[in-house]
């Protein structure tokens, strides 16, 4: 690459990235997904129990049915409520940042989006009132939730710091000290959302759930749902690795409310038919991108390494990477080799997971392989067992060793080139510290 547009890149780029991984929002998001991170990760557990493929071959059809109708309520427990944990999570983190009472952040919070909820079940034949569709507290609620979730606790903050409470006396208990504290800020913040839902209601006859879900919410999932989009994302997220810059949590705290949306509609699609509508979701992403031995898919690179390499020190490398890439944790090998700013390796960093993207979406596109259910895998969890978990089928895990092959042809020629350097250079430091070599010199 040529110095100057590297310089150029590098000077427009990095301080993107670090104002993007600093902002206040972006970072309360990512850490209300990771809040609810456990409860996905049960959820996806009975959701793997459940549709194992060989229990009908170990089980009657009647004693199956008992088996998932007992176990049946988990998913929709965990992964089906899953925006009121992001709700709470938001509340909660922001009001955090900002130095005020988290928990009763979090509780407004989870209370307003509640507020703008409407308790009316829509049926074709009738309406019941008073119940809530578990649909609005999942996929369907998640961006009116995250949107009210940060205008209340901004507001409920805003309240706080202007000191517009009630000063109990230091003898009364510090948890009922607390609760009078926060009994104004609450007050008058579920009262704006109240008047909101009240006000919009009666000039649109609709609610903001729908609202938002139709204006918004849809546009935006449809967009991250798309091929472009996912490859400009893995684009972004290779570029700030090559600069030192934790990519993937940059780009992943703009692109998560999407694709966990979309993750969270093929689960529900999937428990409810079978189907999967999504191909592009958070599974999508971290089985077929992160899940191959890190950001950028090195386990196929720690492998050349360790078999197809020469020189000393990439083999070190190699034998020390491998461990940790197994699991998918790969900064040995991009600082260890390295990958960070080094030119000779920024074609392929970029160009072979961009590939893989595109033989994976066509892959499940025409039917070869299935797209991920939905099902949540912890990213640690090694290649081809991933891909098996996440799809619900061993093509999956077969998908998931074409590309590693892939990722090792396009990389075998630089790798090579590397080497050849390396080689060269280790052969002139022995010359140069051969007893011979040392002779001359003092001759």
């Amino acid at each position: 690459m040529n110095q100057a547009i590297f310089d150029r890149l590098s000077n427009v780029l990095v301080p993107i990235a670090g104002k993007l991984n600093n902002n206040r929002y972006l970072q309360v998001l990512r850490d209300a997904f990771m809040l609810a991170f456990p409860i996905m990760i049960f959820g996806s557990i009975i959701v793997v129990l459940m549709n194992l493929p060989f229990l009908d071959k170990l089980f009657s059809e009647s004693s199956l049915n008992v088996f998932r109708s007992m176990v049946g309520n988990a998913p929709q427990a965990t992964m089906g409520i899953m925006s009121i944990f992001i709700v709470f999570g938001i509340g909660y983190y922001l009001s955090k940042s900002y130095g005020v009472e988290a928990v009763f952040g979090g509780v407004i919070a989870l209370t307003a989006f509640l507020l703008l909820t409407p308790f009316v079940l829509e049926m074709e034949e009738q309406t019941i009132e008073s119940v809530i569709p578990i649909d609005r507290l999942g996929a369907k609620g998640m961006f009116i939730g995250m949107i009210t979730a940060f205008l209340a606790g901004e507001i409920y903050r805003w309240i706080v710091q202007k000191n517009w409470t009630i000063k109990m006396p230091k003898g009364v208990p510090t948890a009922v000290s607390k609760s009078f504290s926060a009994l104004i800020p609450a007050t008058i913040t579920l009262s704006i959302f109240l008047a909101i839902n009240i006000i919009f209601a009666q000039i649109t006859k609709t609610n903001l759930h729908d609202f938002v879900y139709d204006v918004i919410q849809a546009p935006l999932v449809g967009l991250g749902s798309g091929l472009i989009p996912t490859l400009i994302a893995i684009f972004f997220t290779q570029i700030l690795w090559f600069f030192g810059l934790h990519g993937q949590i940059i780009i992943n705290s703009v692109m998560d409310p999407i694709w966990n949306t979309l993750s969270l509609e093929n689960l529900n699609s999937y428990t409810e038919t079978g189907e999967v509508p999504h191909i592009i979701s958070k599974q999508f992403m971290e089985v077929y991108t992160v899940g191959m031995g890190g950001t950028g898919m090195t386990l196929a690179v720690v492998m050349a390494l360790l078999l197809f390499m020469k020189s000393k020190q990439m083999k070190q490398v190699g034998k020390l990477a491998i461990g940790p890439g197994i699991f998918n944790v790969n900064e040995p090998v991009i600082f260890g080799l390295p990958i960070v700013m080094n030119p000779i390796i920024i074609i392929p960093w970029i160009i072979a997971p961009m590939i893989v993207t595109v033989v994976t979406y066509f892959a499940m596109s025409t039917g070869l392989v299935p797209p991920p259910t939905g099902v949540a895998v912890p990213w640690t969890v090694p290649i081809f067992i991933n891909g098996l978990m996440a799809t619900n089928s061993i093509t999956g895990g077969l998908l998931q060793l074409v590309n590693f092959m892939i990722v090792l042809i396009v990389w075998f020629p630089f790798l090579k080139v590397i080497d050849k350097m390396n080689v060269e250079k280790e052969r002139n430091e022995n010359e140069s510290n051969s007893p011979d070599t040392a002779a001359n010199e003092a001759i």
